[in-house]
């Protein structure tokens, strides 16, 4: 008997739905926020994927805190960093602190980005399956 494939190992980051300020989102609330991510979670766990997820504080030095923290005692193949984190303008010091502690403590990690937490898993899929080579 063969061993099934190693799962790839995914860090899923996305801001934790009581850390967002909603004022500027008339059509989102954290009730729906949260049963979103936590359906998207749901939705991973049963995939080709080993997900880890990190729900972070809008603090850039708690993020870069608990992000080190993982990545201390595991190691990840992909990271999906998401799109509070990185698209909100308020956030941009985060987003930075971010990939440059993936980037010094990860090196070999690759990235990808969703644009909700119902499309991470295809985020995840995108970036695993390699590029084919230009003709």
């Amino acid at each position: 008997m063969t061993e099934a494939a190693a799962r790839l190992r995914a860090l899923t980051i996305g801001l934790d739905p009581r850390a967002m300020d909603y004022s500027g989102l008339p059509d989102l609330d954290e009730a729906q926020l949260t049963a979103r991510v936590d359906a998207a979670n749901a939705a991973l766990r049963n995939t080709e994927f080993d997900i880890t997820p990190c729900l972070i504080d809008a603090s850039p030095a708690a993020a870069e805190a608990e992000i080190r923290e993982l990545l201390s005692n595991q190691s990840f193949d992909l990271v999906m960093i998401g799109g509070a984190v990185r698209a909100l303008p308020q956030h941009t010091l985060l987003f930075e602190r971010i990939v440059n502690i993936l980037a010094a403590r990860a090196p070999r990690i690759r990235f990808c980005f969703n644009t909700s937490p119902e499309t991470t898993l295809d985020a995840l899929r995108r970036i695993s399956t390699p590029a084919t080579p230009a003709s």
